[in-house]
């Protein structure tokens, strides 16, 4: 049952939207759902089990029942008040560390507590609408970002002018569209080492380019978002700014069974028909509004990194939605990795982080270290991000914290980008901007021609070329990206940096470098501009440099372009 929600999770991020429907959408959403309630059924067949057999398994000290059970998805832990003292109203679960403190009311009452820790989120599978994660490949939309005019015709003038000559390429074209692009792994000219279309011929006979949406202007996007942003409700968590960390935790009261007894050589227990019910709390007879709060303590766990302290939130099942009122008095403890608090009621909660902690980028680099191979380093505030690419796969090489290597469980591992980008996601390490990033973040916004023009056209580069961040990319306004190049085909060789920028439409090496005192746009001397910086650095290139990027594997170039576009440097740096 797990599989086949990872499976349909996958489905959802991994599908592009122009192949996926609402209706399909909604289907998968409504399947995880149900498949999430046949897991929680068995889960209380279990639950009910045990608790029928409390008496048997006393704990010598206390004498009520405790258990704890393990696997990789699932942590169960149950507790069944089967003596009924005030003074052992506190329990600890020593095999997971996590724990509670009753009020009195419910320390001499039938009740069993239950903590199940998901390390899933299936209760929120509306959760990928909210997050707005972005889509690795180009949609089917057609329509463009508008460029500045002074650099490019009206759109219609364009489609125009195509339409009357259809034949006339431009002088040296501009950077292939999504369906036929060089660094897309459909199509059978999808690349430049298919031996029969070129990336020079792939880039020229294309007039069009395809915006994915979390890279549109999102000026336009603010306006058609506008009602959505308005948060009526203080109470209710903004999913597009925070995520839930570290899987979810279903706290439950639950009524304590009538219990097996011994008659002779029979065992007999009443068979109740209502199954495993709620222990109502607070009770809803109840004269005083204001019950004492239930204390929980849990276990931050161990394969999640917390850069800040964690967000607690419930789940509210009416709205779907997670929410932070009724939690209260929370307290953090960094040396034993746990955090205490108070609840209302008993609610299903989870650890909630800033999805945008780790933006913006203090640098970037990408750089290639063998035949189709490369690695890009992205510096966060906390943490350092080392993820190395090989053919058609990436992996997760190293995260650095504070000069300590952390999530080793993830790294090494072969995989593909769309689950790399889940597995650090889940592990709390997020470098993949959403559609609503922009709205989080001071950054300067880019336009969306000169951005994923660049992304293609350096993932063809990746090759033979070394691309990093540059301080001038602020500086140079909107219209345009700027970024370091360098010709590098020895994995421990020197870098020669030059500064470049590129405008979806024009490419040229400036005369600046990272220590000039200002930004300026002169030319450097005995340079020209190019309309794509795939022609702008073959130029300069050496024979040696032409002919790894020719030789490149399709779908080497595929991957880089999608991490490229997935992290968004060239914004969020």
């Amino acid at each position: 049952v797990f599989q086949l929600m990872e499976k349909l999770q996958f489905l959802l991020l991994d599908t592009p939207p122009s192949e996926i429907t609402e209706k399909e959408t909604v289907q998968y959403q409504e399947s995880i759902l149900d498949l999430q309630n046949l897991l929680h059924q068995k889960y209380n067949g279990a639950t009910q089990h045990l608790l029928k057999r409390a008496n048997t398994c006393e704990d010598s000290e206390t004498g009520n029942m405790q258990a704890v059970i393990k696997d990789k998805n699932v942590t169960f832990c149950i507790w069944a008040n089967l003596k009924k003292k005030v003074r052992f109203r506190n329990h600890l679960f020593c095999d997971a560390e996590h724990g509670f403190q009753l009020p009195k009311a419910l320390a001499v009452s039938s009740v069993a507590v239950r903590i199940l820790h998901t390390r899933y989120d299936h209760l929120s599978p509306l959760w990928l609408q909210c997050q707005g994660i972005p889509k690795l490949e180009v949609s089917d939309s057609e329509e463009l970002t508008q460029p500045s005019k002074d650099n490019v015709e009206e759109p219609e003038e364009e489609e125009k002018q195509a339409r009357e000559e259809p034949n006339v390429p431009s002088e040296e074209g501009v950077c292939s569209d999504g369906n036929k692009s060089a660094v897309s792994s459909k199509g059978k000219s999808n690349g430049i080492a298919d031996g029969k279309k070129t990336a020079e011929e792939e880039i020229e006979k294309s007039e069009t380019l395809d915006i994915p949406p979390e890279v549109q202007d999102p000026q336009l996007r603010e306006e058609t978002n506008e009602e959505a942003e308005v948060m009526t409700d203080e109470g209710v968590v903004d999913l597009q700014r925070f995520v839930p960390v570290g899987g979810v935790y279903h706290i439950d009261a639950l009524q304590l069974p009538p219990q097996v007894r011994q008659v002779k050589d029979w065992s007999v227990v009443e068979l109740l028909n209502s199954g495993l019910e709620v222990y109502p709390y607070p009770p809803e007879e109840a004269e005083d509004t204001t019950q004492p709060p239930i204390q929980i303590t849990l276990r931050l766990p161990d394969n999640v990194l917390y850069f800040e302290d964690p967000v607690i939130a419930r789940w509210d099942p009416s709205g779907r939605q997670w929410r932070t009122d009724g939690i209260s008095s929370v307290t953090y403890d960094t040396q034993e990795k746990s955090v205490t608090f108070e609840m209302a009621a008993f609610y299903t909660v989870a650890l909630l982080q800033d999805t945008h902690l780790n933006l913006p980028y203090r640098a970037w680099e990408l750089q290639p270290t063998g035949t189709d191979e490369a690695l890009l380093a992205v510096t966060t505030v906390f943490a350092t991000i080392q993820i190395q690419i090989k053919g058609n796969q990436c992996m997760l090489s190293s995260v650095v914290v504070e000069e300590k290597d952390v999530l080793s469980h993830l790294s090494g591992k072969w995989t593909n980008p769309v689950n790399l980008r889940a597995l650090l996601r889940n592990a709390g390490v997020n470098i993949f901007p959403g559609e609503h990033s922009h709205k989080y973040v001071s950054v300067t916004k880019k336009a969306a021609l000169a951005e994923v023009r660049a992304y293609q056209q350096m993932a063809l580069m990746a090759s033979a070329f070394a691309f990093s961040w540059s301080k001038w990319n602020q500086a140079a306004g909107q219209e345009q990206v700027v970024f370091k190049v360098s010709e590098h085909l020895e994995a421990d060789s020197d870098k020669d940096w030059s500064l470049y920028t590129f405008n979806g439409q024009k490419a040229q090496k400036l005369k600046i470098t990272e220590t000039s005192e200002a930004f300026a746009e002169e030319l450097e001397e005995d340079s020209e501009f190019h309309s794509t910086l795939y022609h702008m650095l073959k130029d300069s290139a050496s024979k040696e440099a032409i002919n790894k990027v020719e030789t490149a594997s399709f779908l080497f170039i595929d991957v880089v372009y999608q991490l490229l576009l997935a992290t968004r440097v060239l914004t969020y740096s």
